[in-house]
């Protein structure tokens, strides 16, 4: 458990048995495939947002519990379809749900979660918690489907990507905080601060994942070095590379990108490296904490800002 756990311990431990209770299902594929996921643990940082973010507003009902665990479902189901969408075979260091089920039992059971999670959103019963997490959905599916149309497309631009990953992970982050403010019936302000807080710990925590992409190791990271490129996924660290390289340089990353799979990708984490895109990724993702870091200042001092504040630099220090 990482030290920002630690505080909300007691709470974290009653979401994960109502993410089991609500996994229930007359139909035992459905609740095989959820408790596969569950057991495989991760970072849990989307639900882990909702209970700093109430807590820290001195809310604590059992209904933000109930929203960690939607934000949870949600998450899950987008991680579900992507699996199928860029045939991973390999997430958290054990085979995705569709190796080892098939990909039409995941897309299913992804619905199934989707489902689940709306149904648990009207048992809240707060309208305006349903428009955001409806609309966050939808922006979710959109930045996916803005992603297939930019893979093996060496010409996306910084902006593009930038645009794809608020949508397809900023966007929950966004919403754990911000739903969690609307629950504990924080003011505007703190509203909207702390929405942007949500914002700008998404998006450094996605530059840093497409910047581990290409300087971790399949032990630490749980899945595969290079998965990215083999996808012909234009991230950051690419797009800049080829900025900086030199014509040949530039020309090699495109071809990877038009082609997809890692049959060089030893050369191009070698340009990666000596054009310093990996160090451009990493001061962006540190420009985002420090944003990030700034609208904690909404929020009295308390044990659950100071783990928020960890949660964010976290964000950017990880190796896995």
């Amino acid at each position: 458990m990482l030290p920002f756990h630690q505080v909300v311990q007691d709470d974290f431990a009653k979401i994960n048995q109502l993410i089991i209770n609500q996994l229930h299902s007359n139909v035992d594929l459905v609740e095989n495939i959820g408790e596969y996921l569950v057991e495989a643990g991760g970072k849990r940082l989307r639900p882990l947002l909702v209970v700093l973010t109430a807590n820290a507003l001195s809310h604590k009902e059992d209904n933000r519990l109930e929203l960690a665990a939607i934000i949870e479902f949600i998450h899950t189901a987008t991680l579900l379809h992507d699996d199928v969408v860029d045939i991973s075979e390999m997430r958290r260091g054990r085979l995705t749900a569709n190796a080892k089920w098939g990909n039409a039992p995941s897309v299913l059971v992804g619905d199934f979660l989707y489902s689940r999670a709306f149904q648990m959103m009207v048992a809240i019963g707060d309208m305006d918690i349903m428009a955001i997490l409806s609309d966050t959905t939808n922006v979710i599916s959109e930045g996916e489907v803005q992603q297939l149309v930019n893979a093996k497309d060496p010409s996306v631009s910084e902006d593009n990507y930038l645009s794809v990953i608020h949508k397809k992970t900023a966007a929950l982050f966004e919403s754990a905080c911000e739903t969690a403010a609307v629950l504990a019936s924080a003011s505007s302000l703190q509203r909207q601060a702390l929405k942007r807080y949500g914002y700008h710990v998404g998006m450094a925590f996605q530059l840093v994942d497409d910047a581990l992409d290409y300087e971790g190791d399949a032990a630490t990271l749980g899945k595969n070095v290079g998965d990215d490129l083999a996808e012909g996924k234009p991230t950051l660290p690419l797009i800049f590379a080829m900025q900086q390289g030199t014509p040949a340089e530039a020309k090699l990353i495109a071809s990877a990108i038009e082609n997809g799979g890692v049959d060089q990708l030893e050369e191009i984490v070698a340009i990666v490296k000596q054009t310093g895109a990996l160090e451009y990724t990493g001061t962006k993702a540190r420009e985002q904490v420090t944003l990030a870091l700034a609208e904690l200042e909404c929020l009295p001092h308390s044990p659950y800002r100071q783990a928020m504040t960890e949660l964010a630099q976290f964000a950017v220090e990880r190796a896995y």
